[in-house]
């Protein structure tokens, strides 16, 4: 079939395809409604070559295309249903963008699960979207088998991520062998090809709480291959990383992910996170107890001014004194669709400003993750 005449055609609403023009990168769009299908195909003709069909439809394309745009409610489950029956032609393109009607951390873990490698709100900005096509995408197919490829090692943890959260939500047990699995990986990817290549890679391909835990479980690896802890604390290491904010999954994104400045009430509910995921994690075994100290005190400082059980200077270990430096660089350094990226070197001269409540000779020590590793 041809998808490329020079000129553009309506979306059939029972499945059709919306052609354009030639010299411009393909792109297949799915639905699970005529308008939203309409709506999303509006959005991008003007950049791309478009195939749209609705989901119910039998698949009509006869070429891969450069990414796949999906919109869909993902709480419905013959969408969901719809969706795996594409399974092998979807993991052949290389970005995989799900645009989610109701952005709950379920539906976001349930996107990953179908293969998305971004994810979305249905009401991103035509702005947004052009620029999540646009990156270069360093993702590979799902399918290909090589985790050794930046994508598949971020869609690896970033689904982990996403089902340990969707566990705490539905209270379901954590599947932490396949956590720490996820965070191997990242160590194995950060120490091939260096933090940099990681930082870019998850900024390109996640959003809001995601993204955070991405940044935070590769930057706490690289400052403890810096620092050449063996391999058991490394393992303790991102292991924490990773289950470190699992307690904000008690917490709406819409606060979590907030542009802005919270209110009281709001960063108060923030504040209970710590306490809360060290609570759902100490049931599970296999969770040492250095993992569970660092993600209850990730915010403790040596000063006594952190949270929840305001500790000081002796009472704090080292894998949560690494552990906080990293995350409140990640914190500062990741991507915001609403703000721009912090340069990595301001970012560490705010922690070099941060005296007292961390320990020096760790902000130190950090200095050339944080600028040049």
């Amino acid at each position: 079939m041809q998808h490329a005449p020079t000129r553009s055609g309506p979306v059939n609403g029972e499945g059709g395809i919306r052609q354009s023009r030639t010299d411009r990168p393909f792109l297949h769009v799915l639905a699970d409604t005529s308008d939203k299908l309409s709506g999303v195909c509006s959005i991008l003709e003007e950049k791309f070559t478009i195939a749209g069909e609705r989901l119910v439809a039998d698949s009509k394309l006869s070429q891969t295309p450069a990414a796949i745009v999906i919109r869909a409610e993902l709480r419905d489950v013959d969408n969901i249903a719809a969706i795996k029956k594409r399974a092998t032609k979807l993991a052949k393109a290389r970005k995989r963008i799900f645009l989610l009607e109701h952005a709950s951390h379920v539906c976001i873990s349930q996107a990953y699960a179908l293969g998305a490698t971004l994810v979305l709100p249905a009401t991103v900005s035509r702005t947004r979207l052009l620029a999540a096509l646009a990156d270069p995408a360093d993702g590979v197919p799902a399918s290909s088998g090589d985790t050794s490829q930046p994508g598949n090692a971020v869609e690896t943890a970033a689904t982990a991520i996403a089902s340990m959260f969707t566990a705490v939500t539905l209270g379901q047990p954590l599947d932490v062998d396949g956590a720490r699995e996820a965070g191997r990986q990242i160590a194995d990817r950060i120490t091939q090809h260096g933090l940099t290549e990681w930082l870019m890679t998850v900024r390109r391909h996640h959003e809001g709480t995601y993204q955070h835990c991405l940044l935070v479980t590769g930057v706490a690896i690289d400052f403890g291959l810096s620092l050449g802890v063996g391999r058991t604390d490394l393992e303790r290491l991102y292991s924490a990383a990773m289950f470190h904010d699992i307690g904000k999954a008690q917490i709406q994104l819409a606060i979590l992910d907030k542009p802005g400045r919270l209110d009281a009430a709001e960063r108060a509910l923030i504040e209970t996170h710590p306490a809360a995921g060290y609570e759902f994690l100490k049931g599970h075994h296999g969770i040492s107890p250095e993992i569970l100290d660092a993600v209850r005190h990730h915010h403790e400082y040596l000063d006594g001014s952190g949270y929840p059980d305001a500790l000081c200077a002796e009472s704090i270990g080292d894998i949560v004194r690494i552990l906080t430096i990293s995350d409140i660089f990640a914190a500062l350094i990741e991507h915001r669709h609403y703000k721009p990226t912090m340069p990595r070197a301001e970012a560490y001269k705010i922690l070099c400003g941060m005296n007292g409540k961390l320990e020096k000779a760790l902000v130190h020590s950090f200095k050339p993750v944080a600028l040049t590793r």
